[in-house]
C-alpha cells in the first residue's frame, strides 16, 4: 500500500514530466530568441548612434558657419557694447555659438570609438580654441576703439579661415560617420544572413530534439496507462486471474495496485457467489430427494390403492391429483422462482396428501391473501416447515392436531407463519433447533432439517436480514416464521440471484 506521502509524491512526478516537455520545447527556443535579440541589438545600436550623430551634426553643418561669421562682421562693423553682448546666450554672442559647439562635439567624442572620428574632434575642438582667442583679439579692440582695420583684417585673415576649417573638419566628420554607418548596414546584412541560417538550423535541431523527447517522455506516460487499459479490457472479458504491474514510479502505481485489489476482490466475490450458488443447489437437491423420499411415495400410493380397491374411486382420483400437483410443483421445470400461489398449491397439495394418511389426527387450514399470490419466491420454502410441524409436532402428541399456514404483506416484505398445536420443544430442544437454524450446530438425525435447510436458502439469496424464527412451548406448539422480500416479475436485471426477481 502506499502512503500518503507517496501518493503525494507519485503525482508531481508526472507534473514533473509534463514540466520537463514544457521546458525542453521552451527553453531552447527562448535562448534563440534571446542571442538573436542580443546580437541584433548590439549591430542596430551602432547604426542607430551613427544616424543620430549625422542628424546632429548636420545642424552645424548648415548653420554654424554662417551664424559665426555674420555675428563677427556685425559687431566690428558696429562696434556695438561688447561687454552687453557677450552675456546674452544667443546667436549674436560668438562665445555662447563656440561653448555650444565645443559641448557638443565633447558629448560626440565621449560616445565614440573609431580613430579617424577621433582625429577630426580633436582638428575641430583646437580650431574652436584658435578661433575663441581671435574673438578675444577683437573684443579688446572694440574695447580700445580706433582699430577698425584691424579687426577687419582679423576676421578676413583668421576668423573665415578658421570656421572654414571648421565647416570642412565637419563634413569629414559626417562623411565617417556614413561610413561607419554603412559598414554597421552591412555587418546587419550578414549577420541577419548568417542568424537566419543559425535560426534555421536550431529550429530543425530544437524541434527534432525536442519531438524526440517528446515522444519518449509521452510513451513513458502513456504506455502504463494503455497497459493498465489492456488489463481492464481482459478484465471486463471475464479474466479473473489478469493482474497489471507498473514500474513507472507515478500515479500509474497507484492505479495499478488499486486495479489489482479490485480484481482480486471481484475474484473472491465471484468465487463467493459460486460457491454459494453451488451451496444453494446442493440444498435443493437435498430438499429434492427428501420430497421424493421413497416411504412418502411408497405410502402414497399404498393410500391410493386402498382407496381404489375400498371403492372410493372420486377419493383416489383426488389424492392422485393432489400427488401430482406436488410432484409438478415441487420440480416446477427446474425454475428457481415461483409464484406465492403455486407455493401455496404446493404445500396444500401436501397436506391434502397426508390428510388421507393422518384424517384422525391432522386438520389444516391456509390463509393466504390472494392480493400477495402474484409475487415471487424461492420453491420448497413453506412444504418442508408444515412437514416439520407434522412429524415432530402433530404426530407426538398423537392426538387431534392443527396446522394453520398464514400470510401477509409486511412493508416490502412477506411473512409467512405455520403454527401448529403439536407437542411442541422444551426450551433445551427449541434452543438446538435454534442453533440448527443459524448453522451454529448439526444433527445427524431429520429433526429440523427442513426448517434448516429453508433458513440457509434464504440468506444465502436474500441476505442476512431474512430468514426463519421459531417459538415454541413445550405441550402447547410451535410457531415458524418466515421473513422474505417482496419480489415481483422474474428476469429483472435488480433481482437476487439467478433467474434475479425486483423489489416492490
Amino acid at each position: 500500500m502506499k502512503t500518503a506521502e507517496g501518493v503525494t509524491e507519485k503525482r508531481t512526478s508526472i507534473l514533473r514530466r509534463i514540466w520537463r516537455i514544457i521546458l525542453v520545447i521552451t527553453i531552447p527556443l527562448t535562448a534563440l530568441s534571446v542571442v538573436c535579440l542580443v546580437l541584433l541589438n548590439m549591430i542596430y545600436t551602432r547604426y542607430d548612434r551613427s544616424v543620430q550623430n549625422i542628424t546632429a551634426v548636420n545642424s552645424y553643418n548648415l548653420d554654424w558657419e554662417k551664424n559665426m561669421n555674420s555675428t563677427m562682421y556685425y559687431l566690428i562693423v558696429e562696434a556695438n557694447d561688447w561687454d552687453k553682448i557677450i552675456q546674452e546666450k544667443n546667436a549674436d554672442n560668438p562665445y555662447y555659438l563656440i561653448d555650444d559647439m565645443r559641448s557638443h562635439f565633447k558629448s560626440l567624442a565621449a560616445d565614440n570609438d573609431d580613430s579617424e572620428v577621433e582625429n577630426n574632434l580633436d582638428m575641430i575642438f583646437r580650431v574652436l580654441d584658435n578661433l575663441e582667442k581671435c574673438v578675444d583679439e577683437v573684443a579688446d579692440n572694440i574695447r580700445e576703439g580706433g582699430h577698425y582695420d584691424d579687426n577687419i583684417e582679423i576676421l578676413k585673415t583668421d576668423i573665415y579661415v578658421m570656421t572654414d576649417m571648421i565647416q570642412e573638419n565637419i563634413q569629414k566628420y559626417i562623411y565617417r560617420e556614413a561610413v561607419l554607418m554603412e559598414q554597421s548596414r552591412e555587418k546587419i546584412a550578414r549577420s541577419v544572413r548568417v542568424l537566419t541560417w543559425i535560426i534555421v538550423v536550431l529550429i530543425v535541431f530544437a524541434f527534432a530534439a525536442t519531438v524526440s523527447f517528446s515522444r519518449w517522455m509521452t510513451h513513458k506516460i502513456t504506455d502504463p496507462i494503455f497497459g493498465l487499459v489492456k488489463a481492464t479490457k481482459k478484465f471486463s472479458g471475464g479474466n479473473f486471474s489478469v493482474r497489471f504491474e507498473s514500474n513507472s514510479h507515478d500515479e500509474i502505481d497507484v492505479l495499478a495496485d488499486s486495479f489489482n485489489d479490485m480484481v482480486r476482490e471481484i475474484s473472491l466475490l465471484v468465487e463467493n457467489i459460486h460457491r454459494d450458488e453451488r451451496q444453494m443447489r446442493d440444498l435443493e437437491l437435498k430438499l429434492l430427494q427428501e420430497q421424493v423420499n421413497p416411504h412418502f411415495l411408497y405410502n402414497s400410493l399404498d393410500a391410493i390403492m386402498w382407496l381404489a380397491e375400498a371403492g372410493e374411486n372420486a377419493l383416489a382420483v383426488k389424492m392422485v391429483s393432489s400427488l401430482s400437483t406436488f410432484f409438478r410443483t415441487g420440480l416446477s421445470k427446474g425454475r428457481d422462482w415461483i409464484t406465492v400461489r403455486d407455493e401455496e398449491s404446493h404445500t396444500r397439495s401436501y397436506l391434502e396428501i397426508q390428510q388421507f394418511r393422518y384424517q384422525d389426527i391432522l386438520s389444516y387450514e391456509i390463509k393466504i391473501p390472494e392480493e400477495i399470490g402474484g409475487y415471487y419466491m424461492m420453491r420448497l420454502m413453506l412444504q418442508p416447515i408444515v412437514e416439520n410441524a407434522l412429524y415432530h409436532g402433530i404426530k407426538n402428541r398423537r392426538a387431534m392436531g392443527h396446522i394453520l399456514v398464514m400470510g401477509e404483506k409486511d412493508g416490502g416484505d412477506l411473512v409467512f407463519t405455520v403454527k401448529d398445536d403439536g407437542i411442541g420443544m422444551k426450551p433445551e430442544e427449541l434452543e438446538h433447533m435454534r442453533e440448527l437454524i443459524s448453522g451454529q450446530a448439526r444433527d445427524e438425525s431429520d429433526h429440523g432439517f427442513g426448517v434448516a435447510n429453508v433458513q440457509q436458502r434464504i440468506q444465502l439469496r436474500y441476505g442476512p436480514e431474512y430468514g426463519v424464527t421459531v417459538e415454541s412451548v413445550y405441550g402447547e406448539g410451535t410457531c415458524v416464521r418466515v421473513r422474505i422480500p417482496a419480489l415481483t416479475g422474474p428476469g429483472n436485471s435488480d433481482l437476487p440471484g439467478p433467474g434475479e426477481l425486483s423489489r416492490i
